[in-house]
């Protein structure tokens, strides 16, 4: 039998106008601890955006969730958290705040392949 190893994910939301309370996913954000990842991927439906607010800012939305994906990157995509390891920089991202791209509640699973575990997340909770 594979051994499986605990992973925790949360969903990335897009909130456009966050006075409305309306949202969508858009991405997903996963961390193992036992094999040192994090990793989020993320797929934007415009049509979604628009139907939430006509006058968003896609290209700033884009730019929003590029950014998460630098951040579990590291490196120099990462900026302030680039020196983090791959745990702190999950909890930094899964950190409450008020902007037009949100994480949802953490849940976790386990899973022998964490990267194959964010593709079949992506697809079942976002596209």
């Amino acid at each position: 039998m594979t051994q499986r190893d605990v992973f925790e994910y949360a969903v990335l939301r897009v909130v456009p106008r966050v006075e409305r309370g309306e949202c969508f996913n858009a991405g997903v954000l996963v961390y193992c601890r036992a094999k040192s990842f994090v990793a989020a991927r993320t797929h934007l439906d415009e049509r979604k955006l628009a139907a939430l607010d006509p006058q968003a800012d896609v290209v700033g939305v884009r730019a929003a969730l590029r950014a998460v994906e630098g951040v579990c990157d590291g490196g120099d995509a990462a900026g302030q958290a680039s020196g983090d390891d791959p745990g702190r920089r999950f909890r930094w991202l899964i950190a409450p705040r008020s902007t037009v791209v949100q994480p949802g509640a953490v849940h976790s699973g386990l899973t022998a392949d964490p990267a194959a575990e964010l593709e079949r997340l992506l697809d079942l909770l976002v596209r």
